[in-house]
């Protein structure tokens, strides 16, 4: 690997080098400052020539977020079928201009370089020469302290290797704890608002429940590996994830996604300050809306016994409006009397009561028509 990587060794501890000569200006050459710095620099240098892929990054998520739903409908129309399966997702790729593995650019392009520090610092650590640093910028950045714990060690070390640095076990134990929590929870937090803030809540899709899980995965991984990472790569990963962090929230509030919490906040601010152009027909129907919800008034709740009242009321008014329907003292419909007497034979009472029965259940029955008496 070192033969692979050799290039990138030189280019790494040069622009290290350069860093430390210019802090050394203000600092002690020796110092941990001087060389922290000088970390935190290249950290900084590499962002800012990342900024292009960071900004594909994001167009890449964002159309990865559209296509959610016809991706959902291709995994269920062809999911016996894998091979066809990816054929659509593909074609689904091309055809929308998206490529998946954009969101994950800045991450691999700038893992060279992690790669790369982590392997100077672990030769510092051995006293061993790397790129352009000789025994001389060694010898200071492996006797250089940040906050008591020197660049090299890591939490793993032994307190024998540790004396060799000249600090204490306690001191580099507390120094990297503190250090693996502030870069797991700065990492936590970026992709936390990532997902209250910047994500369409209208549309549940399994990228929503995949970043959700990605929210405590990369938190834990960067807990467990921490303990074996110098002081110097955790400065490394700790200031790249705070200018993640910072980034993002410029994003967020310069440009938020269609849809989501922040896209709203910017809405409403942009409102309120006269800066956003609306169709007059949406302004009228958002203040009908808030007007109505505004003047409608909820019923109050009436006590039990005033309630029963009421439904008794009710029932008794209902019955009394079905009584007219029936006709005289025999129990014979009112349309009976219009019938002549002669001719139909009189019924017995059994029958006139069986009549009037039937007409309660059936109500008023239809008149005959005049051809057919």
């Amino acid at each position: 690997m070192d033969t692979i990587l050799g290039p990138l060794y030189t280019a790494v501890s040069w622009i290290i080098v350069q860093f430390h000569t210019l802090y050394s200006l203000v600092f002690d050459k020796n110092s941990g400052w001087a060389w922290g710095l000088s970390i935190v620099s290249l950290v900084v240098l590499i962002r800012i020539c990342l900024i292009p892929l960071f900004v594909k990054q994001i167009k890449a998520m964002r159309n990865m977020q559209v296509l959610q739903p016809k991706m959902k409908v291709i995994q269920e129309r062809y999911k016996n079928d894998k091979q066809r399966q990816s054929e659509e997702m593909m074609k689904l790729y091309k055809e929308s201009g998206t490529n998946p593995l954009s969101s994950c650019l800045p991450i691999l392009a700038q893992s060279p370089f992690f790669i790369a520090l982590y392997q100077v610092l672990n030769k510092i650590a051995n006293n061993e020469p790397v790129g352009v640093m000789g025994k001389e910028f060694v010898g200071s950045a492996r006797n250089a302290h940040i906050f008591g714990a020197p660049l090299a060690s890591k939490f793993m070390d032994g307190a024998e290797k540790v004396q060799e640095f000249g600090a204490t076990l306690m001191d580099v134990r507390v120094v990297t704890v503190i250090m693996i929590v502030m870069m797991s929870a700065s990492q936590f937090y970026t992709q936390r608002q990532l997902m209250t803030k910047n994500v369409d809540l209208t549309v549940k899709t399994p990228f929503m429940q995949q970043q959700k899980m990605l929210m405590y995965v990369f938190p834990i991984m960067f807990a467990v590996f921490g303990i074996n990472f110098p002081v110097g790569v955790l400065v490394y990963w700790l200031t790249t994830n705070v200018w993640t962090m910072g980034q993002q929230m410029y994003v967020i509030q310069r440009n938020p996604t269609p849809g989501s919490l922040a896209f709203q906040q910017r809405q409403e601010k942009l409102r309120a300050q006269g800066k956003l152009k609306e169709d007059p027909a949406e302004v009228e129907a958002r203040k009908a809306v808030e007007e109505a919800r505004t003047n409608r008034q909820q019923p109050k709740r009436q006590p039990k016994a005033k309630r029963q009242t009421g439904a008794a009321q009710a029932t008794a008014k209902s019955s009394a409006g079905k009584a007219p329907e029936t006709g005289g003292s025999d129990g014979k419909l009112s349309l009976d009397k219009d019938e002549p007497k002669g001719d139909k034979p009189k019924q017995s009472g059994g029958s006139t009561s069986r009549n009037a029965k039937s007409g309660q259940r059936k109500g008023q029955q239809r008149p005959k028509h005049p051809t057919k008496k």
